[in-house]
């Protein structure tokens, strides 16, 4: 248009390290992080972030180079979220429950040049280094990260080489002047992220600036964080960057709990001791705290706003963090659209229905966000969108600026996610009369009996409200005659008895015969760090216990 100019005063790529910078002056005096005893207020976190930028640069890390951490949620894991964008690198978060074999794997595929590593993890990164310098690799230059809740801590003991560099005295080697190198376009690489591992072959996804830096808000506004919130970290950092809340917070000021170990009782020791307002998790970590033992549970403070995802959380769960007095807000997304795409947004006039209603509106997956263009349901094969009668279903697919750029190093698999110019989820879902979306299952845990498409969710959500189970996760076993039927995983809570008879009775008493489970099996379930059940996992051990015969069917 005439008389417009695109410049340097009207126009700067968007990039969450200026929530940082600005975090840094607004907010100076205030804490930002709290780990034990051990804090540190947003100025010093800002001159803490340059040090480390300072000191990569130092090493040789430029721009787009790829820097690897394994560590929990621990001080170390956030500065780094700000410090490798501020160097100009791109920041690959790994999964703290990876054996060797699979980090360097990873490490191999990254071409990571460091990697920073928890104490306690020092011996996963030995022998992923090790199978590295077996197939004659490149090696990443090893930074060990003491135990930070202690100051007495030494990491000199777990040296295996004098080429290994401790954390602090890396930092305290870098200048907290350092000259920040911003990105040249907002579209360039700030986070590598391979998803979770409930699949058996992860990708590495790739997140811009300006992604992070919009999802970062728009996760700020679903969680209804005003300024200078108290965030407890039960998300885990490494996964989707802690569903971009690790510069969420950081936009408005707010301070960090870390929480190394994620259990009930650190839950509600963290949320008394430090007035925590806000806080996520998967439906497994609601799980745990909804059966907390009484003498591990505390009055809360306040309200508690609890953003919940990775999966579909079960009614049952909702209504009981409600009876706690926690804000439960559900939101559903993936790696590939950065954590969160969606929000349920509650609305007025659903605050007149019975407490059980409105925890099944609760679990819907709702609307995208405001970071998000669309959001659509559409059939595949025709990419045309499904009816609004709740029971049409179709492929959940997005399109917007918080969708990945694409899997590092996989055009192919790059390309088949954006097919038709959407992206496609692979998650199966109805859209209801009002818009909102529900998911139904993902695509390749659909149960197929007699012709019947069955959703596993829907068969949890039901095993889920029995008073004795404690989890539950649903897979096809193979059927001579019905090509496959429901087999039920079952943990049951503690001091609770429950046989495979009741469990399908039960399940039958709620759900049309077809959709009950045929078998159930009980013990631990495999998971995810993030909580997400490792139904591939599941799906082999259903398969591994054969065909069931109908002789054998109930």
């Amino acid at each position: 248009m005439e008389g417009t100019v695109k410049c340097s005063a009207n126009y700067v790529p968007l990039t969450p390290i200026s929530f940082l910078e600005r975090s840094a002056i607004v907010y100076r005096d205030r804490i930002s992080v709290v780990y034990g005893d051990l804090k540190f207020t947003w100025a010093e976190t800002r001159d803490r972030c340059a040090r480390l930028a300072s000191a990569l640069h130092s090493l040789g890390i430029s721009r787009h180079d790829i820097v690897a951490v394994l560590a929990p949620n621990i001080p170390a894991i956030y500065e780094l979220h700000f410090g490798v964008p501020m160097a100009g690198a791109v920041l690959c978060t790994l999964n703290i429950r990876h054996d060797s074999a699979m980090v360097s794997t990873l490490l191999k595929h990254s071409g990571a040049k460091v990697i920073f590593v928890d104490y306690q993890l020092l011996h996963i990164a030995k022998g992923a280094l090790g199978n590295l310098l077996k197939t004659r690799s490149m090696t990443p230059k090893l930074v060990v990260i003491p135990d930070q809740a202690s100051s007495s801590s030494r990491v000199s003991d777990m040296y295996f080489n004098n080429d290994i560099l401790e954390y602090e005295s890396f930092l305290a080697s870098g200048r907290p002047d350092f000259e920040v190198i911003r990105p040249h376009d907002e579209w360039d690489p700030i986070a590598l992220n391979y998803t979770s591992g409930t699949t058996s072959s992860p990708k590495g996804v790739v997140y811009s600036h300006r992604g992070a830096y919009l999802n970062s808000l728009a996760a700020a506004l679903l969680n209804e964080m005003p300024s200078m919130p108290v965030y407890l970290w039960t998300v885990p950092m490494f996964h989707c960057n802690g569903w971009c809340l690790t510069w969420a917070v950081a936009a408005q000021g707010g301070t960090n709990v870390c929480l190394r170990n994620v259990t009930a009782k650190g839950i509600f020791e963290c949320i008394a001791k430090h007035q925590v307002s806000h806080m996520g998790g998967a439906p497994t970590v609601l799980n745990m705290i909804i059966n907390a033992p009484s003498v591990d549970r505390r009055l809360l403070p306040g309200k508690v706003i609890v953003m919940t995802g990775a999966a579909p959380p079960p009614p049952h769960v909702l209504f009981k963090m409600e009876e706690l007095g926690f804000n439960v807000t559900h939101s559903y997304g993936l790696t590939e659209t950065y954590g969160p795409g969606t929000v349920c947004t509650w609305k007025p006039e659903w605050n007149s229905l019975p407490p059980d209603a409105q925890a099944k509106i609760k679990a819907r997956q709702g609307l995208h966000h405001l970071g998000m263009e669309e959001l659509d349901i559409k059939d595949p094969e025709t990419m045309q969108s499904v009816p609004p009668d709740t029971k049409t279903r179709g492929e959940v697919m997005f399109r917007g600026n918080t969708v990945m750029n694409g899997y590092f190093k996989d055009s192919k698999a790059t390309a088949d996610a954006f097919k038709g110019g959407w992206f496609r989820s692979g998650d199966v879902g109805v859209k209801h009369p009002d818009g909102y979306i529900e998911l139904k299952d993902r695509s390749k845990d659909i149960i197929i009996s007699g012709g019947e498409n069955i959703s596993s969710i829907e068969v949890e959500s039901v095993i889920y409200s029995h008073p004795a189970v404690l989890e539950a996760a649903v897979v096809g076993r193979p059927d001579d005659y019905w090509g496959e039927t429901p087999c039920a995983f079952v943990k049951l809570k503690d001091d609770c008895n429950a046989n495979a008879d009741e469990i399908i009775k039960y399940c039958r008493d709620h759900l049309p015969h077809y959709m009950a489970p045929r078998t159930v099996v009980f013990g631990e379930l495999p998971k995810t760090s993030t909580g997400k059940i490792q139904k591939f996992v599941l799906r082999q051990k259903a398969k591994d216990m054969g065909s069931l015969s109908r002789t054998s069917r109930l």
